[in-house]
């Protein structure tokens, strides 16, 4: 990193030793998101970090989402609904990281959980016609938290999608949304019955195993083996479905796990990525109008960061 990069990120109070350089960016263009939206900086351990809003402000308004319709939907599944349904929302965060992979998740599919028309014709050309009618989205969905009948842990997806393909069969998406995460989290303790779905999906290449239990593998592993558990379960409730991994482009630590995970599958059916970039064209093109055009700005604009920082060659060859 640069003496001028290092100083601009000191401006905007977003300069973090421990940032790889995806993150330094991440970070700087949510600051930067914050400033023009006017809102007062969030702190980190009692010093000002440019990527989180002052609380309990950021939990008042809502002001880490981008539209009316979207605060409706976080009010009623968050706020209004955490007693009954048992769903885990990490807070504060969920308010105030303007980084945090959570809010992204509504600002992403809020709207389009209000609109299931924009929603089919959006998954529609993004799966190419797997997905024909978008039918619900859930946030945080568990089929079973700790449910043995799955994987037995308490792992959700992020956002779930139910649909019908074109033949009328009852299909998901179950899809894990991450922004600036690189997948470096501690691995969880390996389950037998993580091991025997494996076996019943009958996707993995067996020489892999040990990788997929390891990370970066192990949380894309275990997600994947949920989808597969939901598709194997004696209820039958679906007759197709896969799980999708949602990053930007740019997050080349997500994106180098997500080439290292394909190799390991033998059938690659029920193993979808996605980038933000890809989704929100998706979107764009079937009519999303403005709303997806502010999620593109907050979320993507990587190009007014670049200005401050400098050549993105620069940064790579000093990645940290």
């Amino acid at each position: 990193m640069t003496i001028g990069a290092a100083q601009v990120l000191a401006a905007h109070h977003v300069l973090v030793p421990t940032d790889n350089p995806f993150q330094r960016r991440a970070r700087l263009l949510q600051a930067l998101w914050r400033e023009e939206q006017n809102l007062s900086i969030g702190e980190h351990r009692g010093r000002p970090l440019g990527s989180r809003i002052a609380m309990p402000r950021a939990k008042d308004d809502l002001s880490n989402y981008l539209t009316d319709t979207i605060r409706a939907v976080v009010r009623y599944e968050v706020l209004e609904s955490e007693d009954r349904t048992g769903k885990l929302f990490g807070q504060p965060r969920i308010w105030n990281d303007l980084l945090s992979s959570q809010p992204l998740c509504f600002n992403l599919f809020a709207e389009l959980q209000k609109d299931l028309p924009l929603a089919s014709r959006a998954l529609r050309r993004l799966t190419r016609g797997r997905v024909d009618r978008v039918t619900d989205i859930a946030f945080e969905h568990s089929p079973g938290r700790s449910d043995t009948r799955y994987t037995g842990d308490r792992s959700a997806f992020d956002v779930f999608v139910t649909f019908l393909n074109a033949a009328g069969d009852r299909g998901f998406a179950g899809i894990e949304v991450k922004y600036h995460e690189g997948l470096g989290d501690k691995p969880a303790d390996i389950r037998e019955r993580y091991d025997q779905v494996a076996g019943d999906m009958g996707c993995f290449d067996q020489a892999s195993m040990e990788r997929l239990r390891r990370k970066p593998l192990q949380q894309i592993w275990r997600d994947h083996l949920l989808a597969g558990s939901l598709l194997l379960a004696r209820d039958r409730q679906f007759a197709t479905g896969f799980f999708a991994f949602l990053y930007p482009s740019d997050n080349d630590r997500c994106a180098r796990a997500v080439e290292a995970y394909g190799a390991c599958l033998r059938d690659t059916t029920s193993f979808v990525p996605w980038t933000l970039e890809a989704v929100v064209d998706a979107v764009r093109a079937e009519g999303g109008g403005a709303w997806i055009e502010t999620a593109a700005r907050r979320y993507l604009h990587f190009e007014k960061v670049d200005t401050l920082l400098g050549p993105l060659s620069d940064r790579r060859a000093s990645a940290s």
